[in-house]
């Protein structure tokens, strides 16, 4: 069984039975797992969807699931990058400058309310569905869905005359071409770093999650 949170309204197409939307936190994801008779927890969501990683985490020892997380390496700063680490969206904001800037917010539009107290930068937004509201009011939207090249990220920020990008240490290598980008043409990139987790066992390839899998799960989410 494939779970999608549901908050990109057309999700790439899986060779699963799929469903779509939260549990009701850890009790409903526990019913869940009792109802259908789950074995196994593979944990693949964003490194971002810190609540439902926890969730997993609390689930899994609440009804004797095992769990994996398959968590993909962040980010490591290098040399020509222009890096300034933050640990929030809070942080990001205040690590933006007072003078009018032309940010790329790569972070999806969860949080982009935090930014309205920044209402002099342009913002720069790509995301994969169009926003159904805008509390920003100096912007440009890109709608496209990764995985993204740098020549086309370099050109993207050149074109729009971009000076800081705020990302979310996503690591892998679909969202890594922006950050190449910036390194060529020296802008800054504020980083906001991962959120802080429970302890669980992760893996960092497919290959891994299967051959943890074997054959003894019957049945996974």
């Amino acid at each position: 069984m494939f779970s999608y949170a549901g908050r990109t309204a057309n999700p790439v197409p899986q060779p699963l039975p799929t469903r779509i939307g939260g549990f009701g936190g850890v009790a409903g994801l526990c019913d869940y797992l009792r109802a259908n008779s789950i074995t196994h927890i593979i944990d693949a969501t964003h490194p971002f969807a810190a609540q439902m990683s926890r969730n997993a985490v609390d689930a899994s020892l609440a009804c004797g699931v095992q769990l994996l997380a398959l968590e993909r390496a962040p980010w490591q700063v290098t040399s020509g990058d222009h890096w300034i680490h933050v640990p929030n969206i809070a942080g990001a904001v205040a690590a933006l400058p007072d003078t009018p800037a032309r940010v790329f917010l790569a972070i999806g539009k969860q949080t982009l309310d935090a930014f309205a107290t920044k209402p002099q930068h342009h913002y720069l937004l790509r995301l994969v569905d169009p926003p159904t509201s805008q509390p920003l009011p100096n912007t440009t939207v890109i709608i496209a869905r990764g995985p993204f090249d740098i020549a086309s990220d370099t050109a993207l920020l050149r074109g729009n005359k971009i000076t800081h990008i705020v990302a979310k240490n996503a690591g892998g290598a679909g969202a890594a071409a922006k950050l190449h980008a910036a390194r060529a043409l020296g802008v800054a990139v504020i980083m906001i770093d991962r959120p802080t987790l429970p302890p669980r066992r992760i893996v960092a390839s497919v290959a891994q999650v299967l051959a943890w899998l074997g054959h003894s799960a019957d049945r996974g989410v």
